[in-house]
């Protein structure tokens, strides 16, 4: 019975392959055959055609003279040219004039034909044919090789001569799935596109009140805040034609192309309106137009030119909305930007704390969690996380739980799954015992003074274990989400990120390399500082660099003139800030020291320690900050 039932299975296995053959045996397959038979009939008549070159050439008197000399076996006349066959297998050829009888020739020559064998051989009508394949054939297949080259070269337009067409997604109203119940985090976007959608479902409640549809909504933000997903939502709500494409999707390396592309666009959805048109990264062809100071891109702003005009132009696009996405906002044309093209403008930002909490609520659908885990502790680990960082922690963590044969994602799944999507995998890199001393104090010299001092967050998680380019790591994420930033609690953080130097020097009295990132992100800040925040004795003035500033569709270049001496003093300055918080950091770890020895032992013994671990060894519970 087993042998039987996998006969079977075999044979419906070479059913399945015969029909992915037979179905694979296409047109293409049809065309590269056809292809090949005309090459090979081309070669034959060729090659019958040129048949006898290759033969030794003998005037006719010779081979008269051979022939009476009885050294010629056969003879064969195809047409003009005569094939001589000698008794000693030699071949020869030659020629005779189209008038002329080789009978004749051989009688005139006191020869009897008879005597010898002579075939005759018309071949007028045949050569003629050959003659013919010879000259069409490599026509027809120059013709055929072109429009192979085109089919396979075609893209995603239907022809080569359809560079013109808007490569263009079109969703009917029943996709893409995704709605507004999918989106969390961003309400106030949302509701600036639920009226968008309403206009298009609902457009003589707004007329009858004199109001006018808006003609497009451009969503700006950081990468991974839901832009696409908000466009996607507006497509599954919406009871319209959607269409979508990229912006980059416009340029092409023939000229005129991007604003032919941009014409169809609109013309394919005027078509179907009402509509909703979708440009996803729109910097790529919208950028500000140059005014001779900076070099131009002639095709982009053509590209651009045509946008403005379809938009609003003297034939301004009916019922059809055209909603953009960018992450670079501050590049854009102002005349894209302004009112009658671009009417709303829509920030999309980074969640707070309740839009984390929804967002985690809407991905966590499908997916089996223990009963340790709390939200809204989750919800607080992942300040500054997108909606992106999020959707892949839960993934993330989902896969971490599967891999060690769980049946639901706990708490230290999503732990180990945020730490990962901000500073990547584990690396179980062999040390010695001086590198895992070296690093332990080093990340205990950051958790003690960001611990003690006022206005600093708590440490939520520290350990030796590299990750990505870093050794160890110090997790001290915001405790509460921050519109603004203090002077005193700049200057403590980049105390903190001086706490690793510090403890080097303090307990070996040697420094390391390991503290090069701290100092990078801490000149930054401290530069800032000094620069743009007027946090130093300099004043509240701006030293910022040179600028490309463009107002009112015009693009000027505003230089921010800094003499030397002031840069002189900017550095002195940035030195200043440095040096203090330096000091801060040494002073907090030599008051502290038996709890900065504690935590670097623990470390290299545990090589990991949490927030309440690490909070029972310094003695204290640190609320959140002040500042």
């Amino acid at each position: 019975m087993v042998a039987a039932k996998n006969g079977k299975k075999n044979g419906s296995r070479n059913i399945k392959k015969l029909a992915a053959f037979n179905f694979s045996f296409n047109v293409k397959t049809l065309f590269i055959l056809l292809f090949a038979g005309l090459f090979l009939l081309y070669a034959f008549g060729s090659l019958n055609h040129e048949f006898g070159k290759a033969f030794p050439e003998k005037p006719l008197t010779t081979i008269v003279k051979d022939i009476k000399e009885g050294k010629v076996g056969k003879v064969e006349v195809v047409d003009n040219k005569i094939l001589t066959f000698y008794k000693n297998d030699q071949l020869a050829v030659s020629y005779k004039e189209p008038s002329d009888s080789f009978m004749k020739t051989l009688r005139d020559n006191g020869i009897d034909p008879s005597s010898i064998n002579v075939v005759i051989r018309d071949t007028q009508g045949s050569s003629g044919f050959l003659n013919l394949i010879a000259n069409i054939i490599p026509t027809l297949l120059m013709v055929a090789f072109f429009i192979f080259l085109f089919r396979q070269a075609r893209g995603a337009q239907d022809s080569v001569f359809s560079f013109g067409q808007a490569k263009v997604k079109r969703f009917n109203k029943d996709l893409p799935h995704t709605t507004f119940a999918d989106v969390a985090g961003v309400e106030e976007a949302k509701k600036e596109l639920e009226e968008v959608v309403d206009f298009l479902k609902n457009a003589e409640k707004y007329k009858k009140l004199g109001a006018r549809i808006p003609k497009g909504v451009i969503l700006i933000g950081p990468s991974g805040s839901g832009k696409t997903l908000l466009a996607k939502a507006v497509a599954g709500e919406a009871n319209v034609p959607f269409f979508s494409i990229a912006g980059s999707e416009f340029m092409e390396m023939l000229v005129g192309i991007g604003a032919a592309r941009v014409r169809d666009l609109f013309n394919t959805a005027k078509k179907s309106s009402p509509a909703i048109i979708f440009i996803d990264e729109i910097d790529a062809i919208g950028r500000a137009r140059a005014t001779g100071i900076m070099p131009s891109h002639d095709e982009r702003e053509q590209t651009l030119n045509q946008i403005l005009v379809e938009m609003d132009g003297f034939t301004p696009s009916e019922q059809v909305i055209v909603i953009a996405a960018t992450n670079r906002g501050d590049l854009l044309d102002t005349a894209l930007l302004r009112p009658g093209r671009f009417d709303r403008r829509v920030i999309v930002d980074y969640p707070d704390i309740e839009g984390r909490k929804s967002i985690i609520k809407i991905h966590a659908r499908g997916k089996p969690f223990a009963d340790d885990v709390d939200w809204e502790k989750v919800a607080k680990r992942t300040v500054g996380f997108s909606g992106a960082d999020l959707e892949n922690m839960l993934n993330e963590a989902a896969i971490y739980a599967a891999r060690h044969d769980r049946d639901k994602i706990t708490m230290s799944d999503l732990e180990e799954a945020a730490t990962k999507v901000k500073l990547g995998p584990e690396k179980k890199r062999l040390q010695s015992d001086l590198d895992k001393k070296l690093t332990a104090y080093h990340e205990a010299g950051h958790a003690i003074v960001s611990h003690f001092l006022p206005h600093t967050d708590p440490v939520h998680r520290i350990s030796i274990v590299s990750r990505g380019m870093a050794l160890g790591f110090t997790l001290i994420p915001p405790a509460k989400d921050k519109l603004h930033e203090t002077k005193t609690h700049l200057l403590e953080q980049i105390a903190v990120m001086m706490g690793g130097r510090a403890a080097e020097e303090l307990v070996f009295n040697e420094t390391t390399t390991g503290a090069a990132n701290d100092f990078d992100q801490a000149t930054r800040i401290a530069k800032a500082m000094v620069v743009e925040y007027g946090m130093s004795p300099l004043g509240p003035i701006n030293f910022g660099p040179t600028m490309d500033i463009t107002e009112w569709g015009k693009s000027y270049w505003e230089q921010n003139t800094v003499s030397q001496e002031m840069l002189s003093k900017i550095d002195e300055e940035v030195k200043k800030i440095i040096n203090n918080s330096f000091e801060l950091a040494i002073k907090t770890l030599k008051s502290n020291r038996k709890y900065l020895d504690k935590i670097a032992d623990e470390l290299v013994k545990k090589e990991g320690l949490d927030q309440e671990e690490f909070e029972k060894i310094a003695g204290q519970k640190k609320n959140s900050a002040k500042a």
